[in-house]
């Protein structure tokens, strides 16, 4: 993890810098994310979708946070049009696409969850997923977190000219 005092100052220092632009992406993002996730989990109460097992009390901030870190992420896509090339690492898209994905994997019915009923069956799903579903949240929330400070600590680094 790159959470060193340096990475988390130029993490700050980039929040600093945004513009409505990137704040205005970041809201958007957030909500964006808050409804691709909590509708079909039906952590979002809608006509849709239904679960079998009562939402709990941990999928209301599991999903908040998921939703907050995946606009900060995409916000960081978002480039000042007069700043120049900077450097894009690949490892926080992989980190942010894997921690939204666990997000959904643990904020959703346990028995609800075609793979898990596959593999586990209902009362495995019930005994043995649902038990581990706040650690999943809780380690989707960790890589979604590594993804935004990631992108932003390279942010305010130095740019490069895209002609380099």
């Amino acid at each position: 993890m790159s959470s060193s005092p340096r990475s988390l100052s130029q993490a700050g220092l980039a929040l600093r810098e945004w513009r409505l632009r990137q704040w205005a992406t970041a809201g958007a993002g957030a909500l964006l994310t808050a409804l691709a996730v909590g509708t079909p989990t039906d952590v979002v109460p809608n006509p849709f979708f239904s679960r079998s097992v009562p939402v709990q009390w941990w999928n209301y901030p599991a999903l908040a946070g998921t939703a907050a870190l995946a606009g900060l992420v995409l916000a960081t896509y978002v480039r000042a049009p007069s700043a120049l090339a900077a450097p894009n690492p690949s490892g926080p898209r992989r980190l942010g696409w894997l921690g939204g994905f666990l997000s959904f994997m643990a904020v959703g019915c346990p028995v609800c969850n075609k793979a898990v009923l596959l593999l586990l069956g209902t009362s495995g799903a019930l005994s043995y997923w649902a038990p581990l579903q706040p650690m999943v949240a809780i380690a989707s929330v960790v890589l979604l977190a590594e993804a935004a400070l990631r992108r932003l600590s390279v942010q305010s680094a130095c740019p490069t000219s895209a002609s380099v």
